[in-house]
């Protein structure tokens, strides 16, 4: 053994070592120093990239700053990981290099490993990129109430990956992002409640909207809904013709998903004023047949007995 340990031996040892830490030792320290200034020039321009979205959703009023801060968040945190990993990818095989490691097989490896990874996770990355867009855009938040490919309900968590519904009867739906066809989003920003209002063809229409638009006036005034209602009722005049009403159009501007809240009481009293001023809502009417040849079967109303009765006691 001791042949091995020789003089000559060391003094390659040596040789090789100094070599080494002369020439690979500065280049790995650049490494490193480059790697850091990487890191912290691209943590420089996301921060950049934050300001300029943040400016840019301003816009938009009736988002809460927070919330407006809470979705870029998301965002800057999906831009800052992945363009993390990029940097510490190129940085080891850089260093890999560097001491003298052929990473031809493993960018072949890696090649081959992400083109199948790519065939089998098509979805994957179509889901990711949706849903990116999806936050970016802002098309849809948590707590909205949404249509998602025609199922309604009220969104409780948007990823990137999947967003959860959950409809009226309590049912969760969750729908890849990819795989969203149509969103219909009913709570953004601002809410309508609209109002197809039938009265019999005998009614004057300018009477009818009098009433409502006082209706609606009261509704504005309560202390209960002036706060959800956005502007004033419009009242957009008559809307149909119908096989035995008159249809007058109208809408509620309202705070979002507030909508059905103000609808259901305008309708309460809208129903209540109707039978103050004597107005006719129709609804069909029937005639009961007991058979082919036998009259229609005649009913009264407990009122006109009474009337009736009346009547002959008068007589």
């Amino acid at each position: 053994m001791d042949q091995f340990f020789t003089d000559e031996f060391w003094q390659k040892v040596y040789e090789r070592s100094s070599s080494w830490v002369i020439e690979t030792v500065p280049a790995l320290l650049l490494i490193f120093v480059l790697l850091f200034i990487s890191l912290a020039l691209y943590r420089f321009l996301v921060g950049k990239i934050k300001k300029i979205i943040l400016k840019r959703t301003q816009a938009s009023h009736h988002e809460s700053k927070d919330e407006k801060e809470k979705r870029v968040n998301t965002l800057i945190n999906i831009l800052r990981q992945a363009g993390g990993i990029v940097i510490w990818i190129i940085f080891i095989l850089i260093l890999l290099r560097e001491v003298n490691l052929d990473i031809g097989p493993i960018l072949a490896s890696a090649g081959i490993v992400g083109l199948a990874v790519g065939f089998g996770a098509q979805e994957l990355v179509r889901d990711f990129i949706s849903g990116f867009f999806m936050l970016l855009e802002n098309q849809v938040r948590a707590g909205d109430v949404a249509v998602i490919n025609g199922q309604g309900g009220l969104v409780e968590e948007i990823a990137l990956r999947t967003i959860t519904l959950r409809d009226f009867s309590g049912v969760v739906h969750i729908f890849q992002n990819g795989k969203i066809n149509t969103l219909a989003n009913m709570t953004k920003d601002w809410s309508a409640s609209v109002f197809d209002v039938g009265v019999a063809y005998k009614e004057n229409t300018d009477r009818v909207k009098e009433v409502m638009m006082k209706v609606g006036n009261e509704m504005n005034r309560d202390d209960a809904f002036k706060d959800l209602i956005n502007e004033p009722l419009e009242i957009f005049g008559v809307d149909a013709w119908g096989d035995s009403a008159v249809v007058i159009k109208a809408r509620f501007k309202t705070k979002p998903g507030k909508q059905w809240t103000v609808g259901r009481e305008y309708k309460g009293r809208l129903k209540k004023a109707f039978d103050q001023e004597g107005i006719e809502i129709p609804f069909p009417h029937r005639t009961i047949y007991w058979g082919d040849e036998i009259n229609p079967l005649k009913l009264k109303m407990d009122n006109q007995e009474k009337q009736a009765d009346k009547e002959k006691e008068k007589e």
